[in-house]
């Protein structure tokens, strides 16, 4: 197996690192559109009398917020899971279980 210089090594993190933005913001995207149209048809399908500010009209949108909100830390803070070093740690852990092989 060929030598894996550093600036390649770099490069390639901020290839990963673009790809996880580009699907965060579509994660996002996605959130806020299917949220809307949500909202719009539980808007259109109120009794008189309802209101809309009932916790179950919400709860889909805050639960799904928690997990848009975890995707946000795992994107953008580094070793939010499993440790900032994690990746590189296992890299070289597979290069070298292959080296041997």
């Amino acid at each position: 197996m060929e030598n894996i210089s550093k600036d390649d090594f770099r490069y390639k993190e901020a290839e990963r690192q673009v790809k996880r933005i580009k699907r965060f913001y579509v994660f996002v995207f996605i959130y806020i559109v299917v949220n809307i149209f949500i909202f719009l048809i539980n808007y259109r399908e109120l009794k008189p009398g309802q209101t809309i500010w009932q916790l179950k009209y919400f709860l889909l949108p805050l639960v799904w917020g928690v997990g848009v909100v975890v995707s946000a830390m795992r994107t953008f803070i580094p070793g939010f899971m499993l440790g900032s070093k994690w990746e590189e740690k296992k890299i070289k852990e597979l290069i070298d279980k292959e080296k041997r092989s």
